[in-house]
């Protein structure tokens, strides 16, 4: 963001509202599939003020722990000002009780054009002790964050922040079966599903079970079960001070694929295996004597390569029924 021109608080309120503008700005590629089904939301509840570690965005959820109480202006040395902060999820909504990333930063760049660090606390409400001046202060909450820019002279400065985050919860079944956490992920993007811009993901590889806080907004969750074609994307809404739990269902299953010489013969090994739908399109690929594939409700054709002959199938997959795909090398 060019500040050429800007000096004092002006050059500082334009520093915050570049570190605003950062906080959420993603870093991977958006990678397109198809959807197949949309999620079940439970009721949003209140948010656990259960605390992420420190500087990540994704985090198990903790018990409820008491509301934070205020600390005690610490003693103040000569030509120093005390600076109280504080955080809640919004105008009249609860005081955010732990999970907070507080930074204090110059309001000027130094020579090699970097808005140095002064100082970093990790509590529900710290107190600074610094020379009188411009500073920007920065307080972030999982992807969400706010920023000011404060001006310190001879009495102790008391600001709250609004970070109007909330939670979701995420969890993937087939049928009644809750999908387990090591073969299902999440990825997150900003703004709708039905919104046809190119986006990155703010959040990747999300698990079953993590608790991700978010600004308070409109949301896509892909749902990605396996490396087979069982993709599911749905929109979410996040509320400030709310947590969400997020059921997505996918309707696949797990099937096995064997190379036989006979009807419950041992799998041949060293097979080469391309799953197709009916139309062709490749699906899966794989080498081995009996690969595992998850794969979309449907029909398929499968092709089976091994010593220098080929064998092929039809099958079809049914929601929640795993089972073994036999292909004969006769």
């Amino acid at each position: 963001m060019p500040m050429r021109g800007l000096s004092g608080v002006g050059r500082a309120a334009a520093w915050a509202a570049a570190l605003l503008f950062s906080a959420i700005a993603p870093s991977q590629g958006l990678t397109q599939k198809r959807d197949l089904t949309a999620p079940e939301a439970t009721s949003p509840m209140p948010l656990s003020p259960g605390p992420p570690g420190p500087g990540t965005t994704l985090v198990p959820l903790a018990p409820s722990a008491a509301p934070p109480v205020a600390q005690a202006v610490p003693m103040v040395p000569a030509g120093h000002v005390a600076l109280a902060l504080s955080a809640r999820y919004g105008r009249d909504a609860p005081a955010i009780g732990s999970g907070l990333v507080w930074r204090v930063y110059a309001a000027k760049p130094d020579a090699t054009g970097v808005f140095r660090l002064i100082k970093e606390d990790r509590a529900a409400s710290p107190t600074f002790v610094l020379p009188p001046g411009n500073y920007v202060v920065h307080a972030s909450l999982g992807l969400a964050s706010a920023a000011k820019a404060v001006q310190l002279r001879a009495e102790t400065v008391r600001e709250v922040f609004e970070i109007p985050a909330g939670g979701i919860r995420l969890e993937a079944r087939v049928g009644d079966v809750r999908i387990p956490a090591g073969q299902i992920s999440f990825d997150i993007f900003t703004g709708s599903q039905f919104d046809t811009t190119e986006r990155r993901p703010i959040a990747q590889n999300v698990l079953t079970g993590d608790f991700v806080l978010l600004p308070e907004g409109t949301y896509y969750i892909v749902s990605n079960y396996g490396d087979g074609n069982s993709v599911v994307r749905s929109d979410v809404r996040v509320q400030a001070a709310k947590l969400t739990d997020i059921v997505v269902t996918h309707r696949a299953a797990v099937m096995t694929l064997k190379l036989v010489n006979e009807s419950g013969g041992e799998a041949l090994a060293n097979t080469q295996w391309t799953v197709l739908t009916p139309g062709g399109d490749v699906i899966k690929e794989s080498i081995g004597a009996f690969p595992r594939v998850v794969l979309a409700e449907g029909d398929y054709h499968v092709i089976a390569r091994n010593e220098g002959k080929t064998y092929q199938r039809d099958f079809k997959v049914i929601t929640g029924v795993d089972g073994e795909i036999e292909v004969q090398a006769r």
